[in-house]
């Protein structure tokens, strides 16, 4: 074991499965990891799969073990996958996890954007993918290795095949919330990331900075309001009756946060702007200029 790893015995008989290796899948890693609950992490990322099994989830100045893999079957029957990839990666895990799960396996997402649970239940059935909502953040530092970006809430559909991730989330010292209306979160939240985003990836600055400039900030907010425009036509209720008012929350909140999307481009990684702008662009139609355009402006940023 690395120097300065924690160590434990696991007491859960059943490893939870995690799809991905970036930030957040770090951070659920090592946060369950230290609760000593077993991970598999199975990705697609050499770097990272090489750096976890060697000097596990560095999470600040701590090490937790976990097991990194990149072939599915490496970890048949798991009953429990957390999907913590890339919008733009689900069809290649919801292809794996086909192929890895148990019969009685769930999956559970926990990504941006839409479309997602769609995605995976095309190839799992609906039965078998549930919805999740996380309001923590993360930077990835290199491979591995994370920053915690904050704490937040995991709001968990209610469903029972879904308790024991409750349990094992809170025993990892996560706030964690059950919910009838997760529709309801995964769009405010749609709100939240299409008017933070996009403006950030563009000017490439952390999130605080959009509220010190007066057309950034009136931006922010065109864009919160059309998007809470869209999730009406949708016949969805948001979370919060400001649009404006949430997104300068977060804003604040998360000042020195850089964003996923600013990452992925200060990376030269794609993006997750076809589910976020892109996605809301397509179901609003005329009603969606504003998204539209940052659709195409943050796909540009990877065209030459």
């Amino acid at each position: 074991m690395p120097s300065g790893m924690s160590s434990c015995v696991a007491s859960k008989p059943e490893p939870v499965l995690i799809c991905g290796t970036g930030a957040l899948a770090t951070l659920f890693a090592a946060r369950l990891s230290a609760a000593c609950i077993r991970v598999t992490m199975l990705g697609s990322w050499p770097e990272a799969i090489a750096a976890l099994n060697r000097d596990g989830a560095r999470l600040g100045d701590d090490v937790y073990p976990v097991r990194a893999v990149s072939d599915p079957r490496e970890c048949q029957g798991a009953g429990l996958a957390l999907v913590l990839v890339k919008a733009w990666q689900t069809e290649r895990s919801a292809r794996q996890l086909a192929e890895c799960l148990a019969e009685d396996g769930i999956a559970v997402s926990l990504q941006n954007g839409l479309g997602n649970r769609e995605t995976l239940a095309a190839h799992l059935s609906p039965s078998r993918v549930k919805q999740a909502v996380t309001t923590l953040g993360a930077t990835l530092l290199g491979p591995g290795q994370v920053r915690f970006g904050g704490e937040g809430v995991i709001s968990l559909e209610a469903a029972p095949a879904l308790d024991v991730l409750a349990a094992h989330l809170t025993e990892s010292g996560l706030r964690v919330e059950r919910v009838e209306a997760i529709e309801s979160l995964v769009w405010g939240k749609l709100v939240i990331n299409t008017a933070i985003n996009p403006l950030t990836a563009l000017f490439k600055i952390p999130n605080g900075k959009l509220l010190e400039s007066p057309p950034a900030r009136e931006m922010m907010a065109a864009l919160a309001r059309e998007t809470a425009v869209v999730a009406a036509l949708q016949g969805v209720s948001l979370p919060f009756a400001d649009p404006l008012a949430a997104v300068e929350a977060v804003a604040q909140r998360t000042a020195t946060n850089h964003s996923s999307m600013l990452q992925d481009v200060l990376r030269g990684a794609p993006t997750e702007i076809d589910a976020i702008c892109g996605a809301v662009a397509r179901l609003g139609g005329e009603k969606a200029p504003l998204n539209r355009a940052m659709w195409q402006l943050v796909k540009a940023l990877g065209s030459w």
